[in-house]
């Protein structure tokens, strides 16, 4: 069983409440949950801190997506959370910064890294801001279980990556007709949500598949 798993919270730094603010009159973790909503999954999660709920119940039920609350400080936690609250043994992790993820390439990645049995599985050179990771649920619960430092507990998958002795990691080079690391589709500052609304308007509301962002956004 295959879980996609976004994280979110709402209070950034360099954009506070950014979760919340509209992106063609819906909030970004909403865009971000309608984006991986096209992915293939068994289990759609939305994993937020408890200060968040309130905010993100409603959002999420509109999306198609179960709410789990964990950890705010242990993100790793909180995945492992949903984890426990689903049954996956996959995991497919996503930020809710990132409303132009590509569902096409996380499918693809996913497809791999299972068909490999590998415990990670990223691309490297698709967009920044566009690309998931694919986890065994397996790998996730180790970590949980043995990662001490608090970079590995905040940001999940360092503990997977920074141990390659212990864990399969699956890193190719992502397609040629998604690659294109020089172009920025998260979510960051007021200048990147300025941006994001404009290449939504240009794609016209469509699920932001890979090629149809990149022919809006180069």
């Amino acid at each position: 069983m295959t879980a996609v798993v976004l994280q979110s919270r709402l209070d950034s730094t360099r954009l506070p409440g950014k979760a919340l603010l509209p992106i063609g009159g819906e909030p970004l973790v909403f865009r971000a949950m309608s984006a991986l909503k096209a992915a293939r999954a068994d289990a759609y999660v939305l994993a937020c801190p408890p200060d968040a709920e309130a905010a993100f119940a409603p959002l999420a039920e509109r999306a198609g997506f179960r709410l789990v609350v964990g950890s705010k400080e242990d993100v790793l936690e909180r995945y492992c959370d949903a984890i426990r609250a689903t049954g996956a043994d996959r995991v497919i992790r996503a930020t809710g910064d990132n409303p132009f993820v590509f569902p096409d390439a996380a499918d693809a990645i996913e497809a791999e890294s299972a068909a490999l049995g590998a415990d990670y599985g990223a691309y490297a050179g698709l967009p920044y801001g566009a690309g998931v990771e694919s986890v065994a649920a397996e790998a996730l619960l180790r970590a949980e279980r043995e990662a001490s430092l608090p970079f590995e507990r905040e940001h999940v998958c360092p503990y997977l990556y920074g141990h390659p002795e212990l864990f399969f990691l699956h890193r190719p080079l992502a397609p040629r007709r998604w690659r294109a690391p020089e172009v920025r589709v998260t979510v960051d500052t007021a200048a990147d949500l300025e941006r994001a609304a404009a290449l939504y308007a240009a794609l016209g509301g469509a699920v932001p598949f890979g090629e149809a962002v990149l022919r809006c956004a180069r």
